[in-house]
C-alpha cells in the first residue's frame, strides 16, 4: 500500500514542478514545451553526461564508450562561468577549444552544448548566464552548429526560473520536487 501512496506523491510533485516550469515560461514569453525538464537520478542506459570539463575527461569516456560498442553518448562541456575556485568547468575563453575537441577527436561523444552551475547568489547575478549564452554563440559559429540545437542547462533547481528566462533548455529539478510551498 506504501508504494500507490508514493507513486501518487511522486505523480502530485511531478505536476507541481510542471506547472511551474509553464509558469516560468509564460513570464519569458516561451512556450513551455521549449523547456526541458531534466530529473537527476541513477539510470543504466546512460543518456547525457552534463560536466565535461577538460580533454582527459572527454578521452576517457570516448575509450569508455568505444569499449562498449554503444551509440555515441551525449555531453555537455561545462564552463565554469563565476570564476570560483570551489566550481569545477572550463574557462569561458577555453570552452570553444574543449568543445571542438570533442566534436572533433572524441567519435564516440556527441558534443550536445555547455553546462554551468554560476554563482550562489543567482537572482541578483545574472551574469553567469549570460556568459554562458555569449560562450553558446562562440561556439555554435566556430562548430557550424545552429544555436537553438546546442543545450544549455543553467545553474541548480533553486534558480530554475531565471534559468528558463535566460534561454536554458534543461531544467534540473531535483531540489523543486523537494520543496515546500
Amino acid at each position: 500500500m506504501a508504494a500507490p501512496a508514493a507513486e501518487g506523491l511522486t505523480v502530485t510533485a511531478l505536476r507541481s514542478v510542471y506547472h511551474r516550469v509553464r509558469q516560468a515560461a509564460e513570464r519569458s514569453d516561451r512556450r513551455a514545451d521549449d523547456v526541458r525538464v531534466v530529473a537527476v537520478t541513477v539510470v543504466p542506459n546512460l543518456a547525457m553526461v552534463h560536466g565535461v570539463d577538460n580533454q582527459k575527461l572527454a578521452n576517457h569516456l570516448d575509450r569508455a564508450v568505444s569499449s562498449i560498442g554503444r551509440q555515441p553518448l551525449k555531453v555537455l562541456v561545462q564552463v565554469n562561468t563565476s570564476g570560483e575556485e570551489s566550481k569545477s568547468g572550463v574557462d569561458p575563453s577555453n570552452c570553444i577549444e574543449l568543445a571542438k575537441h570533442v566534436k572533433l577527436d572524441c567519435p564516440n561523444l556527441e558534443f550536445s552544448g555547455l553546462m554551468t552551475i554560476g554563482r550562489p547568489n543567482y537572482t541578483s547575478t545574472p551574469e553567469n548566464f549570460k556568459t554562458l549564452l555569449n560562450c553558446r554563440t562562440e561556439v555554435c559559429k566556430v562548430l557550424g552548429m545552429v544555436e537553438s540545437r546546442c543545450v544549455l542547462s543553467m545553474g541548480m533547481s533553486t534558480d530554475f526560473e531565471l534559468e528558463i528566462e535566460m534561454d536554458s533548455t534543461n531544467v534540473l529539478n531535483c531540489c523543486i520536487l523537494l520543496e515546500q510551498d
